[in-house]
C-alpha cells in the first residue's frame, strides 16, 4: 500500500493550507493518484474552522496514521522550489522516527519544483513571465524584480537565480530589465549570496523611479506574501521614499493553474524511480 503527500513547510496562515488542498486535490485529479496535502509544520495550529472546518495535519501524524493502516511506503512530494534545508534535514529525521516504529516503511522524496540536476525546463519561469505580463502596463518596458523570501542554503538561492536568467529572456523586448531579489537574508556576510535585498533594489537607479513589477517567487499566500503581507509593506515604503516610484505585485507562482503539470512529472519521476531528492529504504 503507497501514500503520496503533497508538503509545504507550513503556515499559521489559513489561506496557506487551503491552497496546498487545492492543489493536491487537482493533483489527485490529474494523476488518478490520491494525493494527501500536509505540511511539516505549523498549520496544525491553525483553528479548524478557519479551514472549512477541517483541521489541517502535519506530515509525521499523517504519515504513522497511514503506517497504522497498512501504508509501507510513503512518497512524499515537495511544494518547494528547491532543496531547502526543511526537506534535506528535518525532513529525514522526522521520517526515521516514524521508522522506529515502522522499520519496514520505505520513503521516498521527489525532486523539488525546479531540479537544476535535471534536464533545462522553463515550465516555472514561464508562470513568472505570464504573473509578470498581467501587471505590466500597455506599451510600457518597466523593470521586473525577482523575489523569493531569501534562504541560509545557496542551492535554494541559486535556484532564484536560474529562474531570473530565464524570465529575463522571456521577458527580452517586454521588460527593461530583470534581477533578483530576496525579501529578506540572516545576518553575516555568509549570507550575502542573498543579496540584492528587495529594500535595498527599490531604492536603486532603474528600481526607485517608474514602473516596477514583482515577479514572486512564493508558493502561497501567507505572512509574506499575498495581501498586506511584508511583500506589499517593502513596497509602500519604498513607494513613499521614492514619490516617483509605482510597484505591481504578480499573481503568486504556486497560485499558477500550471503548477500541477510540474508536480504531476515530479511524482511520475519518484515513483519510477527515474529522479528523486531522497530515498529511504525499509528493512524488509
Amino acid at each position: 500500500m503507497r501514500s503520496v503527500f503533497l508538503v509545504d513547510n507550513g503556515s499559521l496562515r489559513p489561506a496557506s493550507t487551503l491552497n496546498l488542498r487545492r492543489i493536491a486535490a487537482a493533483l489527485s485529479e490529474r494523476t488518478g493518484i490520491p494525493v494527501e496535502a500536509a505540511s511539516l509544520l505549523h498549520s496544525n495550529k491553525v483553528p479548524a474552522e478557519e479551514l472549512e472546518g477541517t483541521p489541517a495535519t502535519t506530515l509525521g501524524p499523517a504519515a504513522t496514521r497511514h503506517a497504522e493502516q497498512g501504508s509501507r511506503e510513503i512518497v512524499v512530494l515537495p511544494f518547494f522550489f528547491g532543496p531547502s534545508r526543511a526537506l534535506t534535514g528535518y525532513l529525514p529525521e522526522r521520517m526515521a522516527t516514524l521508522r522506529e516504529s515502522y522499520p519496514d516503511v520505505t520513503v521516498r522524496v521527489a525532486a523539488p519544483l525546479v531540479d537544476l540536476q535535471g534536464p533545462i525546463d522553463l515550465r516555472l519561469a514561464r508562470m513568472l513571465r505570464d504573473g509578470a505580463l498581467e501587471q505590466m502596463p500597455p506599451r510600457a518596458r518597466p523593470a521586473v524584480a525577482l523575489v523569493d523570501h531569501g534562504s541560509p542554503i545557496p542551492e535554494v538561492t541559486a535556484v532564484r537565480n536560474v529562474l531570473a536568467g530565464q524570465l529575463a529572456a522571456l521577458l527580452e523586448g517586454e521588460a527593461h530589465s530583470v534581477t533578483a531579489a530576496s525579501m529578506e537574508r540572516r545576518e553575516g556576510d555568509e549570507y550575502r549570496f542573498n543579496e540584492p535585498l528587495l529594500e535595498n533594489l527599490l531604492d536603486q537607479p532603474g528600481f526607485n523611479q517608474g514602473e516596477v513589477i514583482l515577479s514572486m517567487l512564493f508558493l502561497s499566500p501567507g505572512r509574506h506574501a499575498g495581501q498586506d503581507g511584508d511583500v506589499a509593506g517593502i513596497c509602500a515604503e519604498a513607494e513613499q521614499r521614492n514619490p516617483g516610484l509605482k510597484t505591481a505585485i504578480s499573481r503568486l507562482a504556486g497560485e499558477h493553474e500550471g503548477m500541477v503539470d510540474i508536480l504531476a512529472d515530479r511524482l511520475r519521476q519518484a515513483l519510477d524511480g527515474e529522479r528523486f531528492l531522497l530515498d529511504l529504504p525499509g528493512s524488509g
